[in-house]
């Protein structure tokens, strides 16, 4: 991509990046992005600071003036590595704590900024967008409320349901999916990647997810398959009906490299049941793209499924917080975006168009021609 540096591109405001607690490495190489397109050494991230009282309670503080300028806060609602002292305890901060310290920051500014936008790649309660009976619309009332507060852009990746943003209609809601980075680290760690039919397949883990895997049918132009969820209805187990069996649907996949697509992996048994019945099936290779890895329950079961030989590479990006014991796991990648979100951040500070960025197709097209005349060379 082309940087619009242009001097008739007037910026709408000087820019100015809140890095959220959690967020400090992410932020600081979205900087150095900036700063070297722009090939000066300005300052772009907000002196600011979240202390709190001894009982848990918090206040925001924005330490230097933002009067006019274009802010962008950035933040890990899911960075659970971040934590605060109450009561003499050590607690690890929620994502309801990183959305409170979201709107501190907001109220901080007191309505001073020229324009906010708030990065948030996880949503906030993305997974209770919907009402099925009586219960909270908790996704739909984050989003009014960061627009209530003077919010002009929401930009999130791989929104588990993106029809979410029908809370605020006038509103800007940006969700971008991390396809072209995904394929390009597949690309660039592994080895013997055939991009066709006859050697590839594209998995969706569920119903849900079918249309994240037709896009990457439609550019790698392989077919999808898809499973899905017998649950039982007569139960409910940690806030869900638990799952009884996943069924395929689909082609046959036998000597194949499968790539399952999903938003994200929580406690990832759905998905280690997937790969357990793709390598079952024939499957040659398994890989996971997933955007988001939670490993809530940890990585003892990922350890077991990959000395069995179930799946060979789980790639995830780092919106999110990582461990370092996942890091340095030999199944797992990290897709680096720090250098997609300043893309992002510069073009829209200086207030051009992101289609380019949410729909990458001919990027991911050049990728894949780059690939084969590497390949035939």
């Amino acid at each position: 991509m082309e940087k619009s540096n242009e001097p008739h591109m007037e910026k709408v405001g000087a820019l100015g990046i809140i890095c959220m607690p959690g967020c400090e490495k992410f932020v600081e190489k979205v900087q150095n992005y900036i700063q070297d397109w722009r090939n000066e050494d300005n300052n772009y991230i907000v002196k600011t600071s979240f202390p709190r009282f001894a009982s848990g309670e918090a206040k925001g503080l924005i330490r230097e003036s933002v009067r006019g300028r274009d802010i962008y806060i950035i933040t890990d609602i899911f960075n659970y590595s971040v934590t605060y002292e109450m009561y003499g305890m050590k607690v690890p901060m929620s994502p309801d704590d990183h959305f409170q310290d979201v709107k501190r920051a907001i109220s901080a500014m007191a309505g001073k900024a020229k324009r906010i936008t708030v990065i948030m790649p996880m949503l906030y309660e993305g997974r209770q967008h919907k009402r099925s009976s009586r219960e909270s619309l908790d996704c739909a009332l984050a989003l009014k409320e960061l627009v209530h507060m003077g919010v002009s852009n929401i930009i999130t990746f791989d929104a588990h349901d993106a029809r979410v943003q029908n809370a605020i209609p006038l509103s800007g809601f940006d969700n971008i999916h991390p396809t072209y980075q995904m394929m390009k680290a597949l690309l660039n760690t592994v080895d013997g990647i055939q991009i066709d039919d006859e050697n590839l397949g594209i998995i969706s883990p569920d119903e849900g997810g079918v249309s994240r895997c037709l896009y990457y049918s439609s550019v790698l132009n392989v077919n999808v398959g898809m499973f899905y969820k017998r649950r039982n209805y007569s139960e409910i187990v940690n806030g869900s009906n638990p799952i009884e069996a996943h069924e395929y649907l689909g082609s046959d996949i036998k000597g194949k490299d499968i790539i399952v697509v999903d938003d994200m992996i929580s406690s990832g048994g759905s998905m280690l049941e997937i790969f357990k019945s793709l390598k079952e099936r024939g499957a040659r290779r398994i890989f996971a793209f997933s955007s988001f890895g939670l490993f809530c329950n940890g990585l003892e079961k990922f350890d077991e499924a990959y000395a069995r030989g179930e799946f060979d590479k789980i790639f995830t990006t780092n919106l999110i917080y990582a461990s370092d014991e996942l890091l340095q796991k030999e199944w797992y990648q990290s897709v680096d975006m720090s250098k997609y979100i300043s893309y992002i951040i510069e073009e829209l500070n200086r207030d051009q168009s992101i289609s380019s960025l949410i729909d990458p197709f001919k990027k991911i097209k050049e990728l894949i021609g780059q690939f084969s005349d590497k390949k035939a060379n």
